[in-house]
């Protein structure tokens, strides 16, 4: 697999991986006590966004699915034929 490949296969794993640990740890204004919502915001904006605690726990889980990924590649674990749950097709060579 060349490099070029592999940055681009964690970067979608890196997305995949921030959106999954976004809701965890937000606290919505009706979960913290004293909170006021000011005119002009939403009732259900988080109180505690904190982007680069998100960004550090994406790093890390998509490195982690990066892993995974990596080695099911290089020891071939499951492959495409694993994953035919139909079997054969009916017709193997449709005359193209």
């Amino acid at each position: 697999m060349q490099w070029t490949s592999m940055i681009a296969i964690y970067g979608l794993f890196w997305v995949l991986a921030a959106f999954l640990v976004m809701p965890f740890g937000l606290r919505t204004p009706d979960e913290v006590t004293g909170y006021r919502v000011e005119k002009g915001h939403a009732n259900s904006a988080p109180v505690n966004f904190r982007p680069k605690l998100i960004a550090k726990r994406a790093t890390v889980l998509g490195l982690v699915l990066f892993g995974l990924y990596y080695m099911n590649y290089a020891e071939q674990w499951v492959t495409a034929d694993d994953l035919n749950v139909f079997g054969q097709p009916p017709v193997k060579d449709i005359g193209y």
